[in-house]
């Protein structure tokens, strides 16, 4: 048995994962931080506080009928995205654990991005390990980020390059703030996804691209003027997401003219969203990561510090 710790404390989940290359059993465990009703999100100094009160209670669910003298190596996101100056407080929580971890079982330490991680996850939940080696165009699409990146992928990690992005609002955000207009709970996605598939009239929406970034704030402007005329709440929650997937559609159209026919995958907690992984899974044939693996995680983290433990002692 050999076991691969992940740890990710992301802006809005406190996650950790095990996993066991002699099996290939991926557990998780992961909690969302609270958020009060009403708010839109947290200030990182709340983040910081919930993932420390959390992230013991997790590890210690995780790991209670295992044997950590068979932990290999480690792995943390300790950033959002693979590059300079890229930061975010949430994840010093994650890493100052690892660090303790690491010196305490006296195991290697790997260090990656959250954004790494998420592709990472989304190739083991779809079992495409031979994408490890390829290039593929990746849409990271959360709460706090709306990217595409083109990937080159090195066996063991990616080398990454950030080619399409929202120019304002992230898919996640428009989903949140469109929610809570209807009087849903944050995180508001998988509410909001219940309302739509109860609408029965046709949508019609009119994406706007700069070249080949997107433009998202307009849905939540159009959103609340379909509520002030008295739109059902079903027909507003259709049309966000509506607008949502033509507008990462017509990016993906630009991305394919651009750098021809490549792979496509796409992550993160909104493309967990079923109308619009349906309509991208017939269009594209597209890589999604499994539900359980689409929104913030540490499996995507515990998988890449696998993948780099063998290649190292290979």
């Amino acid at each position: 048995m050999s076991l691969f710790l992940g740890i990710d404390t992301s802006n809005y989940t406190t996650s950790t994962a095990l996993y066991d290359s002699s099996t290939g059993v991926m557990l998780q465990q992961k909690k969302l931080l609270p958020v009060k009703d009403g708010q839109l999100g947290l200030r990182q100094s709340d983040a910081v506080f919930h993932h420390t009160q959390q992230l013991h209670q997790l590890f210690s669910q995780l790991v209670k009928n295992i044997d950590l003298k068979e932990l290999k190596m480690i792995g943390v996101s300790v950033k959002p995205r693979p590059v300079n100056g890229s930061y975010m407080p949430c994840f010093t929580v994650g890493e100052n654990t690892a660090d303790i971890l690491s010196s305490a079982l006296k195991v290697p330490l790997a260090r990656f991005s959250h954004q790494e991680g998420h592709i990472s996850a989304a190739l083991f939940s779809a079992k495409r390990d031979d994408m490890f080696t390829k290039d593929f165009i990746a849409f990271h699409i959360s709460g706090g980020t709306t990217e595409a990146v083109l990937v080159n992928g090195k066996d063991n990690g990616f080398d990454l390059e950030l080619v399409a992005k929202s120019l304002d609002l992230h898919a996640g955000q428009a989903v949140d703030r469109v929610g809570l207009m209807l009087g849903l709970s944050f995180p508001c996605g998988a509410e909001l996804e219940k309302l739509a598939l109860k609408n029965t009239e046709k949508i019609k929406v009119h994406p706007t691209l700069k070249g080949v970034d997107c433009c998202l704030s307009g849905v939540e402007n159009q959103c609340k003027k379909l509520i002030d005329s008295g739109k059902s709440p079903e027909y507003v929650a259709a049309y966000c997401i509506k607008y949502i997937e033509q507008s990462l559609a017509a990016v993906t159209d630009k991305l394919l003219e651009n750098y021809g026919n490549l792979p496509l995958l796409y992550a993160g907690g909104v493309m967990s969203n079923s109308i619009i992984n349906k309509t991208f899974t017939q269009k594209y044939n597209a890589i999604f990561a499994a539900p359980a693996f689409s929104t913030d995680n540490a499996a995507g983290i515990a998988y890449l510090a696998y993948r780099k433990f063998i290649n190292v002692h290979t």
